[in-house]
């Protein structure tokens, strides 16, 4: 454990010959900062989009699998016995912890976005709706509609699992796009690191000839290289996460009408995620730059 400890202290320290070898400045340099600030900047939103719709659809799951509706159609003469013998049913019912019917006002505003506010429910012939709220246990669904079906035919259940699976589906398909899209983030940061790295190895060709004279090998150059963009890709990630996690805390805040825009962005711990994006970056870096150093060096043999 000492050991490791003392190799990355080594490394973070550097060695002042070694660092010679790898420009200080240069586009290379401004490069792969500015190439990490953007993946990193970028990879924030992917991971707040992604924890987005992970809540969105345990939201709905849970919103949609406690409830369900009960439609009636029956002549108006017959409805008020319909519901009433509905209600008795669902009195009796294991798994329902509360159930009611619909007041005609309900109904109306569930109806106005579609027909208008003046729609004249008295004059047509609308189902009655009946909501009924499950508890923890839930409902057999089968047993109810064979109950309905006997006691209040013109009764049909409706457990909102048509609505509730493809919305789940859904979001939970956009929840894996949004790691799929931060592991590509990765990858297209890796390249660029490499492009960097191996244009300011070619352009060092000089220098790592004279320090092969004077006897330098070549995991000493490539060490040199390799802490020097790992370094400036950690900071380039530090700046990115810090700007892309502000202008997150910066969208509208989500409230009672949550929807999926204001709701973007992350609640209590998950604040912590957006900081395992800079020593992910620092990661990537290290590995990337030491292939292209690695083959360079094979290279320039």
């Amino acid at each position: 454990m000492n050991a490791r400890l003392s190799k990355l202290l080594h490394f973070v320290a550097g060695d002042a010959q070694a660092d010679r070898v790898v420009p200080p400045t240069g586009y290379t340099a401004r490069l792969t900062v500015f190439a990490a600030a953007s993946m990193a900047f970028l990879a924030v939103f992917a991971l707040a989009l992604s924890l987005a719709t992970g809540r969105l659809a345990d939201r709905w799951g849970e919103a949609l699998a406690k409830s369900s509706t009960i439609r009636i159609s029956a002549p108006a003469d017959q409805m008020d016995a319909q519901v009433l013998a509905v209600t008795e049913v669902l009195a009796t019912t294991p798994g329902v912890k509360e159930a009611r019917p619909l007041s005609q006002d309900e109904q109306r505003a569930l109806l106005e976005p579609w027909f208008g506010p003046d729609l004249p429910l008295d004059q047509l012939p609308i189902p009655r709706l009946v909501e009924v709220i499950e508890d923890e246990e839930g409902i057999d669904a089968e047993g109810l509609k064979a109950r309905l079906a006997g006691e209040a035919p013109g009764a049909v259940l409706d457990d909102h699992a048509r609505w509730r699976e493809p919305l789940v589906r859904a979001a939970n398909r956009l929840r894996q796009l949004g790691f799929v899209a931060i592991v590509l983030i990765a990858a297209l940061a890796a390249v660029v690191i490499t492009l960097a790295a191996s244009a300011a190895l070619s352009a060092n060709e000089q220098v790592i000839r004279v320090l092969r004279l004077v006897g330098a090998r070549d995991n000493y150059i490539a060490r040199a290289f390799v802490r020097r963009y790992t370094l400036r890709a950690l900071s380039g990630a530090i700046v990115g996460t810090l700007l892309g996690s502000l202008a997150v805390f910066l969208l509208p805040p989500a409230g009672d009408q949550a929807s999926f825009l204001t709701g973007l962005g992350f609640k209590g711990w998950q604040w912590l995620w957006p900081l395992a994006i800079p020593p992910l970056a620092a990661l990537v870096a290290f590995l990337a730059t030491g292939q292209a150093a690695k083959t360079v060096l094979q290279e320039k043999r």
